[in-house]
């Protein structure tokens, strides 16, 4: 097959000779080239070097050019030539045109286009590969740079992945990982902005403005898409996503910066509860910064003796009398004081500080314990981390023969995640513990990856039912209650005894009782106390304690400042919303009102709620609704329904809508001038 071929132009740049082959070639189209403008015949090639200049223009400059590679306007193999030319003077310097070679170069470009490909994308899924999203975002800074125009990353993460893979098989997971990059095409029209950075970890460059509306947006369907079910080989699989979101350059303006920051909002979207997006804020690269320095204090908080043991008891629900108790631990800073274990403990796992920590506490909760009088036991939480070292039995056995302590008085919390990845090594450790004669707890019953199937090989004594569950126990709507009579029956079949953790109100103790609950851990009998108050308590062997805390439940509450509505009779009053909750709010702005008095709740957007002052102090009301809010995608609360005109006219109210575009205020018909029933200290 030729390739090489020769050609010449007069001085006004029209073709006057070409190789014959090539010549008949481009007369396919009809015409012969000779005769015609070697810039009207040929176009250079995107990318080809000095292809900012037509054709024309090298020409007509009259000086040698080389390796210029173009297209022939009319060639239906749309093949790639490069030509170079020389210029041509008579013995007067006269030009009189070009000379020059010309060669197909085809094969060649797309072999090199391939193997640029290949170094910037990734061979399973067709997406960038790590080295071509990085390309994308110098793109997207330096084009920020020249335009000051904003830039979007977004970092996806694949949520239960892994277990896909330990359950399928990796090449079931290379499957998953080809349809989670189609999925994402889809959602973008087009993959080229896309990227596969890390085995299950995806990167989406815009590097056009878009707001943070659109952004959110788009996570939010990425998460929903790639969360939908897959068909692997006949099986279906269930993934999620969470995403971090970044904006360029105002959240870094270099590619390190940015990666970086993209990580911490992705890890603020896991910590959130994961499928779902976070955009990055500079308090998360502050909070990182307080974390590692927290980091290096922990590793040296035990040596410097910082870390004590706490005692939380465990009161049978009948009777009020403590059975034992679970070691919990604290960290009292020298400069920060108390640091919450939801902090630390995370912290301590990642740098596999846990194993150190966790066998110090079971030797310190074994010597404590060995100096109660009676039966009392004690119940010591155990890492999925701890439970995977195989000398586990073996210290355990070490702090039993340290203290003294009867191995039955000793109870290991283990939960469900230890058997994801624990197979036969897991039921061998179990094994040999009950054959050591602890008692074995499963903690957070229902709240991981639960199955039947190893309560029949897991030899446990006791069930705790998770905090979760206890929540909204005594609430009739809830679910929650008819979760737990199965929990207790299941138990009560098994031989096992149960625990409820996190008992708050006196409804939910009520409702436990009920339902057969046998042991009760929460602040609504004790915080957890010192070594020496529980030695100094249980000294004549049993301690009755009085459930002491609130008639009900309170919900979780959201801090806020928010102008809203509150109706009363003829009047609407301003008022500024404090903190809320499922089931109530406090509200400022009115002066001295009575317990009891009704109000409707405007939140505007036509939600409303019905609710009554129960506490009154000044111009701060707490205010409880008629009916449970629900959650809303901000993490907050809004009213279940919104309220039509009809309903409005029901409760004597109309709807005002000329105060303000997009904003409703209700007004009351046929309403009387004159002073309103309350003050209102709002200005």
């Amino acid at each position: 097959m030729r390739t090489n071929w020769f050609w010449s132009t007069d001085a006004d740049g029209r073709i006057s000779y070409v190789s014959e082959w090539v010549g008949n070639e481009f007369a396919a189209a009809g015409e012969p080239v000779t005769g015609k403008e070697l810039a009207a015949v040929f176009k250079i090639e995107s990318g080809a070097i000095e292809s900012a200049s037509p054709l024309g223009f090298l020409l007509a400059k009259q000086k040698a050019f080389r390796a210029v590679n173009m297209r022939c306007t009319h060639d239906p193999q749309a093949r790639i030539w490069t030509i170079s030319g020389t210029p041509q003077v008579d013995g007067a310097g006269n030009f009189l045109g070009f000379h020059g070679v010309g060669a197909d170069i085809t094969a060649v470009q797309e072999s090199a286009e391939a193997i640029s490909r290949l170094a910037s994308h990734d061979a399973l899924t067709g997406l960038r590969n790590r080295r071509g999203v990085s390309a994308l975002v110098e793109q997207a800074l330096l084009g920020s740079a020249r335009s000051e125009q904003s830039f979007a990353i977004l970092l996806i993460d694949l949520d239960r992945f892994k277990q896909v893979n330990d359950t399928l098989g990796h090449p079931a997971g290379d499957q998953l990982l080809v349809q989670v990059a189609a999925r994402l095409g889809r959602v973008l029209n087009h993959a080229d902005c896309a990227g596969r950075i890390g085995g299950d970890e995806f990167q989406i460059v815009l590097d056009e403005q878009t707001d943070r509306t659109s952004l959110a947006a788009l996570a939010d369907e990425v998460i929903r898409t790639i969360s939908q079910p897959y068909f692997v080989n006949g099986s279906r699989c269930v993934i999620g996503a969470s995403v971090g979101v970044v904006v360029g350059p105002h959240d870094g303006e270099t590619t390190e910066d940015l990666a970086r920051n993209a990580d911490l909002a992705l890890y603020a979207a896991k910590g959130a509860g994961r499928g779902c997006h976070r955009f990055f804020s500079h308090d998360m690269l502050e909070a990182a910064e307080d974390r590692r320095l927290l980091e290096q204090d922990l590793l040296d908080a035990l040596d410097r003796g910082e870390l004590e043991v706490n005692y939380q008891p465990l009161v049978n629900a009948k009777t009020n009398l403590v059975a034992g108790f679970e070691a919990l631990l604290r960290w009292n800073h020298p400069h920060r004081g108390r640091i919450s274990p939801a902090l630390f403990i995370p912290i301590a796992e990642e740098t596999s500080l846990i194993a150190r920590l966790g066998e110090w506490i079971l030797r310190q909760a074994c010597m404590d314990a060995a100096a109660w009088p009676g039966e009392l036991r004690v119940a010591v939480n155990v890492s999925p981390i701890q439970f995977a070292n195989p000398n586990l039995p073996q210290i355990v056995l070490n702090a039993l023969a340290h203290s003294g302590l009867r191995p039955d008085r000793l109870e290991l919390e283990i939960t469900e995640s230890v058997f994801i990845e624990g197979g036969a090594e897991a039921e061998a450790t179990f094994a040999t513990l009950k054959k050591i004669g602890v008692r074995l707890a499963l903690d957070d019953f229902g709240t991981g990856y639960s199955s039947l199937g190893y309560l029949k090989s897991a030899p446990f004594d006791k069930i705790k039912i998770d905090q979760s569950f206890v929540r909204a126990v005594a609430d009739p709507s809830s679910r929650n209650n008819a979760i737990i009579t199965a929990i207790v029956a299941l138990a009560s079949a098994l031989g096992m005894e149960t625990t409820a953790e996190g008992v708050e109100s006196l409804d939910q103790l009520e409702a436990l009782r009920k339902l057969d609950v046998g042991l009760i851990q929460g602040y609504l009998y004790s915080l957890p106390v010192s070594a020496e108050v529980v030695a100094r308590t249980v000294g004549d062997g049993s301690w009755e304690i009085q459930p002491i805390g609130p008639a009900k439940q309170r919900g979780n509450r959201v801090a806020t400042f928010r102008r809203i509505g509150a109706v009363h009779g003829d009047h609407y009053y301003p008022v500024i919303l404090r903190n809320l909750s499922a089931t109530g709010a406090l509200i400022e702005g009115l002066v001295d009102v009575p317990v009891g008095t009704r109000f409707v709740i405007d939140f505007g957007d036509r939600q409303w709620v019905i609710g009554t002052v129960r506490r009154s102090e000044g111009t701060h009301q707490g205010v409880e609704f008629d009916e449970l809010l629900v959650s809303d995608e901000q993490g907050s609360f809004r009213p279940r329904y919104r309220v039509s005109a009809l309903m409005l006219a029901q409760i004597g109210l109309a709807v005002d809508r000329s105060v303000e575009p997009g904003w409703e205020r209700p007004v009351v018909p046929n309403a009387r001038p004159g002073l309103p029933m309350f003050q209102t200290s709002l200005r």
